[in-house]
């Protein structure tokens, strides 16, 4: 059965989505052994959340904020794509698929997508490219790199993306709390 897909900004989210999609966001991190902060949700706050719905219920989410990536003479106004998540139990029925192709349209607003994952071949079949140039973090003191990240970001091309973009070069994001990429 294919989802029904619904665009909604955060302000427009109810108290009860809220409660579910944090629900959902710990059980989605819980099952790859990890923890979806406070932090994480804030970062995932702010824009548009894509919703899958499945009988009435949310089966998968993502959300696009955002953020300016900087690389070489670039100031990219970048859609940031955060808080990928489907419900254990409806994984591996394409609904994250889904969601990251109506993410695509909100990415196509500005010059170019991004993210941040371990999980490179998912996105690799959706046409996204894995930025090979070393990461770093621009801050009040100054610019901070980012090594751990290195090999973890991804960019989706969209039709403003300037051409001849080299993701060899180094690539900056802007700081917040939490999770810089």
């Amino acid at each position: 059965m294919r989802p029904t897909l619904r665009s909604v900004a955060t302000s427009r989210l109810t108290p009860e989505e809220v409660a579910i999609l944090r629900a959902l966001f710990d059980a989605a991190w819980a099952n790859k052994g990890g923890e979806f902060s406070d932090d994480d949700w804030r970062s995932a706050t702010g824009g548009t959340h894509i919703l899958a719905e499945v009988d009435g219920r949310i089966a998968s989410h993502a959300s696009v904020v955002v953020r300016t990536l900087e690389t070489g003479a670039h100031a990219l106004l970048t859609g940031y794509v955060e808080a990928v998540a489907t419900w254990p139990e409806l994984q591996g029925r394409g609904y994250a698929s889904d969601v990251m192709g109506a993410v695509a349209s909100v990415i196509d607003r500005g010059e170019l997508g991004a993210l941040d994952t371990g999980i490179r071949s998912f996105y690799e079949r959706l046409g996204w490219e894995r930025w090979r140039g070393p990461t770093a973090v621009r801050t009040e003191r100054g610019v901070i790199r980012t090594p751990e990240e290195d090999g973890l970001v991804m960019i989706r091309r969209t039709p403003s993306t300037p051409s001849g973009l080299d993701l060899d070069a180094p690539i900056t994001c802007d700081w917040r709390p939490g999770d810089v990429w």
